[in-house]
Formats: structure tokens, C-alpha cells, sequence
């Protein structure tokens, strides 16, 4: 059978891979994306959006995610559920994508927004807590806990610059740790130890978070003396890393040690044709507005790419 064939295939359709797709499909490019999950990736799961340019009353994740789509699909761009279980690169320098293990897919550029999911602590109450109560971006959830008590987990440069930026609304932030010292860089460390809104529990892990509807407290347990002690908090941020979804193009495109795809300016990645943006690439800020601007970069080079791989095989 004869795979079908596109311009560009997007793997995600979160804020990266639906503002890539927006542009390549403009840009006449035929265009799929392709995602395993709801479209929107994380910001689906965002109860409401207030940091996202030209929305100055909040929106919803859901609905954020709703118009992306729609725009792109406006401009003929199609998005198609399933799984991508492989990426070939073709002698033509084409690609072929394997789709639900059985479907093939042809395509002159590929675009990884797959994302990162934050790592999970994997206790009772977190799953069902998120979005009330439980989050794992300061930047994007903060205002919701004006005055309110919460608590960080993790002690890196994420916790401890979440943490700071975090005193902006709460009334306090405690820091919960499982070792006895931070881990972020000493300037980060002074700033929070500096901070009066800050208190710090070390060797310390929260074995589940305590809700009724709401978050209401973390278990904790002293990892030292095995203590266990109820913490009240409004708010749990969680911040102990990330887990890129990389794992597809793994050996094909150089990564640096956190398997996060390398990626120049133009988000090209170290195999011609292949683009990466989002929250998979190096350096990512793991923004909403800056993922849509990753995808954006990527697609215009995208475009570029496929009509000068045209005109060569015109040429031909």
C-alpha cells in the first residue's frame, strides 16, 4: 500500500506543534499532526490561562487548545490521534513515520513538539489534585495563591527560582527537600534564604498530598528519623525535573545529557529535514507563549526547507 504523502509532519499537538502547523499549512505546505493524547498537550490540563498575549481575561486550557487547532485546521492543516512508534529517514532524505505500528507516512520534513512531562512525585492525592491544588508551573498557576500558604518540592534551580517567584502572591512558601542542603547554584540559594517569605524542611519527602476538593495538606516523613507530620498548604508545586519524550528519534539526532533534542536558532536539529521546539528542544523556557514561538521558528525554516528540497528534485 501506498503510505501518504505530506510536506510536513508535526509529532504533537501541543502549543509548539499546533503554531507550527498554523504556519506550514499558511505557508501551502501539506500538513499533519499527529498527537496521542488531547490536543493542547499540558495547557490542557491548565484550569485557567492568564499569561497568554492577547487574552487579558483568562481563558481556559481547554479552549486555548480548542482555537489553536481550529486555526490551523482552518488553513487545511489535519490532526490525526494515534502513536508514532518509528521515524525513517529515507536515501531520498525523506522520512517515513510509522503510525499505531502499522500505518505509514511519508513526509519531506518532520517536526518534534512531543514535549516534556513533568517528573511526578507518585503519591496518593497528586493525580487527582492537578489543577486544584497541585501544579507544576509557578509562572503559570502563582496568581491563583494570592495569600495563600504553599509549598515547593525539590530543592534545583526549578524549585528554588519557582519558590522566589512564588512570594510574588503567597503569604509563605515552604520548601520541601529530601536532602539536608539545596541543590540550586549559591545565587539562587542566597536570594531564597534571604527571602523572609520563605521557610525550607529538610530530609524531608511528602508521601501524599491531603484534599477535600481542594488541597488542604501533605503528609510528610522525615527520611532520617522516619517522623511522619500533617503540613497544612493551599497549593503543592511540584518540581523534581522533567522527562522529555525523546525517546522516539533517540540515536538519530544528537541530544545533550538530559535527552533534550540540540537544536540551532532555527530549531534544525543535527538530521536535515528534521525540526525539534517545544519543552523537547535544549533551552527550552517552557512557556506557553514561548513554545508557540518555538513552533513558529521551526515551521518557517520548515518551509523553506521543503521548497528548496522542491526545487532541487525539480532540477533533478
Amino acid at each position: 500500500m501506498t503510505a501518504t504523502q505530506y510536506d510536513s509532519v508535526i509529532i504533537g499537538a501541543g502549543p509548539a506543534g499546533l503554531a507550527a502547523a498554523l504556519y506550514t499549512s499558511r505557508g501551502n505546505l501539506s500538513t499533519l499532526v499527529i498527537e496521542k493524547g488531547p490536543s493542547g498537550g499540558q495547557i490542557s490540563l491548565t484550569e485557567a490561562v492568564e499569561n497568554y498575549p492577547g487574552f487579558p481575561e483568562p481563558v481556559t486550557g481547554p479552549e486555548l487548545a480548542d482555537r489553536f487547532q481550529a486555526q490551523c485546521e482552518k488553513f487545511g492543516a489535519q490532526v490525526k490521534n494515534g502513536t508514532v512508534t518509528e521515524i525513517r529517514r529515507n536515501d531520498d532524505k525523506t522520512f517515513t513515520i510509522i503510525l499505531d505500528g502499522k500505518t505509514e507516512i511519508n513526509a519531506i520534513t518532520v517536526i518534534c513538539a512531543m514535549g516534556a512531562d513533568p517528573r511526578k512525585l507518585g503519591v496518593p492525592g497528586e493525580e487527582k489534585n492537578v489543577g486544584t491544588g497541585v501544579s507544576y508551573c509557578a509562572t503559570c498557576d502563582g496568581a491563583f495563591f494570592r495569600n495563600k500558604k504553599v509549598v515547593v518540592v525539590g530543592g534545583g534551580d526549578a524549585a528554588v527560582e519557582e519558590g522566589i517567584f512564588l512570594t510574588r502572591y503567597a503569604s509563605s512558601v515552604t520548601v520541601i527537600h529530601r536532602r539536608d542542603e539545596l541543590r540550586a547554584t549559591k545565587v539562587l540559594q542566597e536570594r531564597a534564604f534571604n527571602n523572609e517569605k520563605m521557610n525550607f524542611i529538610w530530609d524531608t519527602v511528602v508521601d501524599e498530598i491531603v484534599s477535600e476538593g481542594v488541597v488542604k495538606a501533605v503528609k510528610l516523613r522525615n527520611i532520617k528519623t522516619d517522623e511522619v507530620s500533617d503540613f497544612q498548604t493551599d497549593g503543592v508545586f511540584i518540581f523534581v525535573g522533567h522527562v522529555p519524550n525523546t525517546k522516539l528519534v533517540a540515536g538519530m539526532v544528537k541530544m545533550d545529557d538530559h535527552h533534550l533534542i540540540d537544536v540551532d536558532l532555527w530549531m534544525r536539529t543535527s538530521v536535515e529535514g528534521l525540526f525539534a521546539c517545544g519543552d523537547c528542544r535544549t533551552e527550552a523556557a517552557r512557556q506557553l507563549a514561548s513554545s508557540a514561538g518555538d513552533g513558529v521558528t521551526a515551521a518557517i525554516a520548515a518551509t523553506r526547507y521543503v521548497d528548496e528540497f522542491k526545487l532541487a528534485a525539480a532540477s533533478a
